[in-house]
């Protein structure tokens, strides 16, 4: 992973003690100094996530509400259930497989 210089540190029972990426993070939100953690080579990384609109007609939302509340799982992951689900039936179809 570029930008981690070490992960594990020796505490004073000279024992190596692996550090998580979340107690980098606190130490980082206290102020403390997290330089050591780090070589000076830094990536960008593209997000992860990327957030699009879409317009549903009033009956297409109340139908995706009544399968979020029959599953009991939120709209958007019914959205994205049924995206996945076209998507991957396309590339079936097609004969190759999708990302």
């Amino acid at each position: 992973m570029p930008g981690l210089a070490i992960i594990a540190w020796m505490t004073k029972s000279s024992e190596k003690r692996v550090v998580t990426a979340d107690e980098i993070a606190e130490m980082a939100d206290n102020g403390e100094d997290i330089s050591r953690f780090y070589n000076g080579e830094f990536e960008m990384m593209p997000p992860l996530v990327k957030r699009v609109n879409v317009d549903f007609t009033g009956a297409m939302v109340e139908e995706l509400d009544g399968e979020a509340a029959g599953l009991n799982i939120s709209r958007q992951a019914v959205i994205k259930t049924l995206v996945r689900r076209a998507l991957d039936e396309r590339y079936a179809a097609a004969g190759r497989s999708g990302k």
